[in-house]
């Protein structure tokens, strides 16, 4: 009012035009014209009287129309208007449009509008919001539990309870876990939007762990599993910014909600198992959803199916599998490690951190969102699984060598060639690493023959010269063609308590 007041004064006292006015007290030219219209429209002089106050003045220039008051303009259905805006698309100037065409002695757009948001203000806070029909989806846990007597562990549980509630017709689905993680979490939402029929555009949670790695106000790092699983629905997760609760008032209503109207009705009762719960809190549902609201015609039960239902997204062909992720550097044999078992990608990710995708059938490797390898899934501790595509070329070659392969082949030769090939293998970290050497030994038979190397390695054997080297030696120098030295039978040994024997060195 002190403006209104300030624009009469400069207006009739100081004879100042309506746009030095309006430059003065910092308002639109257009703003100024008003007043001034409105105070001629009520027949008032300046200077006012005294006894008119800032609220009569406002009274008297902004009268206020009485909402249901017998009027010669028709009325407006204000609860259909209000379910309309929340379908996709749906305007309050559509609105207006077809009113005036049922109406065309109705409102105008700008009082039309004005009557509207005063009425929505009589409904409440979470009821004046504008959620769009199929657009979001609310999830969070109650803060209630629920007693389960575990029969497996003999132990008292407590259980707890997901909810959902989507924007448009508070439709709610709740259901019982054992716990608050990650694959609770995922499995919670997929029977969600399986109860739904379908998927909404947004999903909104709060600032949980298992669905947000890292809560932030403007920019939260949604977890990788959940991301994963937004991604196989073709939804969306946008969080609610931090210490923000109007952000999630939806699902808070509905969690309060489903406590008063299921868990209170359950409080009494005993359960002895998860499904048993959940069991009861499902013959539950129907009831609460097709409650008739407070303050609009209508349940949840029949805004859904009006609204939501139709502007929901049709699920995907298969259900989501769950999958975990994690970051892995390639090591220099250009595998990665999973739950103790190896995989390869390709040689050139050597050093490289790359995005792992882990479910109970494969292990996908990603690169800068690219896969770059994928592999059925191994529970064999400290085994490798190699693609030879993955391998350098000097190393492929490698590829179709096997142990067994080199103790056939050995076998054909003779039992001291096998000794020597055996012998080698288990003395490697790795079998592979003795690949080389075997390799060597064997191709010597093209040059000496077979029984020139079975005698080379007996004597190798003999002498504890286990290696290529020591087996060319041997042949090089002709000495595979000379006996072997033989024990001397005289044992000149001498027997004494502090002399512990050659034996104590073997």
């Amino acid at each position: 009012m002190r403006k209104i007041k300030e624009v009469l004064r400069l207006k009739f006292d100081h004879q100042l035009s309506k746009r030095q006015i309006a430059q003065s007290c910092s308002i639109a030219h257009s703003t100024v014209s008003e007043y001034l219209h409105r105070f001629r429209q009520a027949s008032l002089n300046w200077p006012l009287p005294e006894e008119i106050d800032d609220n009569q003045l406002e009274q008297l220039l902004f009268p206020r129309p009485q909402i249901g008051s017998p009027h010669r303009r028709p009325q407006p259905d204000w609860a259909y208007i209000h379910r309309q805006l929340r379908r996709k698309g749906v305007t309050l100037m559509l609105l207006w449009q077809e009113y005036k065409e049922l109406y065309p002695n109705g409102y105008q757009t700008s009082q039309f509008c004005h009557l509207y948001r005063q009425w929505a203000k009589q409904l409440d806070p979470v009821m004046r919001q504008e959620h769009r029909a199929g657009e979001k989806m609310f999830v969070d846990y109650a803060g209630m539990t629920v007693a389960v007597f575990d029969m497996q562990s003999a132990k008292m549980r407590q259980a707890q309870i997901f909810v959902a509630v989507l924007g448009a017709s508070n439709y709610t689905y709740a259901e019982a876990t054992w716990t608050q993680t990650l694959p609770d979490w995922i499995a919670s939402h997929t029977r969600a939007f399986n109860y739904f029929g379908g998927v909404v555009q947004v999903v909104v949670p709060d600032n949980l762990k298992a669905g947000v790695s890292k809560a932030c106000f403007y920019e939260p790092n949604i977890n990788p599993t959940y991301l994963d699983m937004a991604n196989h629905y073709g939804t969306v997760v946008i969080p609610t910014r931090v210490r923000r609760p109007k952000d999630k008032a939806k699902v808070e209503v509905g969690v309060q909600i489903v406590e008063r109207w299921i868990l209170a009705r359950l409080r009494d009762r005993q359960f002895f198992s998860l499904p048993q719960l959940n069991r009861a809190i499902a013959e539950l549902l129907p009831e609460l959803n097709s409650k008739p609201f407070q303050k609009l015609p209508g349940s949840r039960q029949s805004m859904f199916e009006s609204i939501d239902r139709p502007a929901l997204k049709p699920l995907p062909a298969q259900v989501y599998q769950y999958a975990q992720w994690k970051k892995a550097t390639v090591n220099v044999d250009y595998h990665i490690e999973v739950a103790r078992h190896y995989y390869s990608v390709p040689h050139t990710l050597i050093k490289k951190r790359i995005d792992v995708r882990i479910t109970d059938t494969t292990v996908e490797c990603f690169y800068k969102g690219k896969r770059v390898a994928s592999h059925i899934r191994s529970h064999h501790k400290a085994r490798h699984s190699t693609i030879k595509e993955h391998m350098p070329k000097s190393h492929q070659k490698w590829a179709q060598w096997t142990p067994d392969r080199f103790i056939r082949w050995a076998a054909k030769i003779g039992p001291y060639t096998t000794r020597m090939i055996g012998r080698i293998l288990n003395s490697r970290p790795h079998p592979q690493q003795g690949f080389r050497s075997c390799l060597g030994i064997l191709r010597l038979a093209k040059d000496f023959g077979d029984a020139r190397l079975e005698a080379a390695c007996r004597r190798a054997l003999a002498i504890g010269g286990t290696s290529y080297k020591s087996v060319e030696s041997i042949l090089k120098h002709n000495l595979d063609q000379k006996p072997l030295p033989e024990h001397p039978d005289n044992d000149t040994s001498v027997e004494h308590g502090n002399i512990r024997g050659a034996q104590y060195y073997h």
